[in-house]
């Protein structure tokens, strides 16, 4: 079976682009591939965290990736700190990755911005290498991404090429992005230019995967629209372009005809039917995260023996691949 290979950082809560964009594809393709799903700790580390909230965060992460449905019978879990190999390789691949490479990654200059606190680090800018290891560590040979993700997964399949042309080999597998066509990307309640996200300091931006009914019908009335009175799928019209997306997602229905359905029939009535649509699909969601974090045999349990296998599985693999490339550029003897 091909190697499918994605993860997300531990960082708070899970909210609903994560879901939509990421969990619910997560669930096809472990019926489908050999499922390696991490918890991208190394990751989150590139902004200051508290350690007893990065802690719970990854114990929180873990919970809600089974609560969506992964299957541990299926897919394995694993956190990225476990199996070390991920920064040996990663270090390995940043001596052959050209900085003009990392100079053309767009989401770093997103994320420092004008930077004029000077709080940009090298994790930061580098991190696109560890990505990189992440995914040619286990000879993946597929990894679902968004689009604005793609990117990642071109340079990774240069700095494979690169490797394998440095040495004279074919040792890297050239990895494949699975792009979701159907699932538009899920943007902020509160701004429709800007990516849902778990670092915006508006909570009503969002929709976690822990949110109450309440809490979901709340925001989702909150959410930005426009001044226009009539309901149309326009991508110019960013906010209510959003959320005729969300509801097209939940309902597999085609964003367009959900719009003519609401035309002119008011935001109110729109949204109290998304908040009735979200709820009844993240409310048992919501309901077994919280069951799974109260049980205490869950948590000395569950998450330690299917993170113990999954660190287990991922190590293998990673150590495998490790003493290889070693061998290739002379840091081991050949056996």
């Amino acid at each position: 079976m091909e190697k499918v290979f994605s993860g997300i950082q531990p960082t708070g809560n899970l909210h609903l682009g994560n879901y939509l964009g990421a969990i619910t594809n997560w669930l096809d393709l472990q019926n489908k591939y050999q499922c390696l799903f991490g918890v991208m700790d190394l990751h989150a580390i590139t902004v200051k965290q508290d350690r007893d909230a990065l802690q719970q965060n990854v114990l929180l992460t873990v919970a809600t990736y089974l609560a969506c449905g992964l299957d541990l019978k299926k897919a394995k879990i694993f956190v990225q700190s476990d199996v070390a190999q991920h920064s040996q390789l990663a270090w390995i691949l940043n001596t052959i990755t050209p900085l003009g490479w990392l100079n053309r990654m767009t989401q770093f200059k997103d994320k420092i911005g004008d930077d004029s606190a000077g709080n940009a680090n090298l994790g930061l800018y580098s991190y696109p290498v560890l990505m990189a290891s992440d995914i040619l560590l286990y000879q993946t040979d597929i990894v679902p991404v968004g689009e604005d993700q793609k990117q990642h997964v071109e340079l990774t399949r240069d700095i494979a090429q690169a490797f394998n042309r440095n040495f004279n080999v074919e040792y890297f597998k050239l990895p494949k992005p699975l792009i979701i066509k159907e699932v538009k990307r899920i943007m902020s309640l509160q701004d429709g230019t800007k990516k849902m996200s778990k670092s915006d300091p508006s909570e009503i931006s969002r929709i976690n995967l822990t949110d109450s009914a309440d809490e979901i019908s709340k925001k989702i009335k909150k959410a930005k629209t426009d001044s226009q009175s009539i309901i149309a799928y326009d991508e110019t019209r960013k906010e209510i372009y959003n959320l005729l997306n969300i509801f097209a997602s939940f309902t597999k229905k085609n964003p367009q005809e959900i719009a003519l359905q609401y035309e002119n029939l008011g935001y109110g009535k729109f949204k109290n039917d998304l908040a009735e649509v979200v709820i009844s699909k993240l409310s048992p969601i919501s309901n077994e995260i919280k069951k799974l974090l109260n049980d205490r045999i869950f948590l000395q349990q569950t998450v330690e023996n299917s993170l113990t296998q999954g660190r287990e599985y991922a190590y293998e693999i990673a150590k495998k691949t490790c003493d290889e490339v070693y061998e290739i550029i002379g840091l081991r003897f050949k056996k």
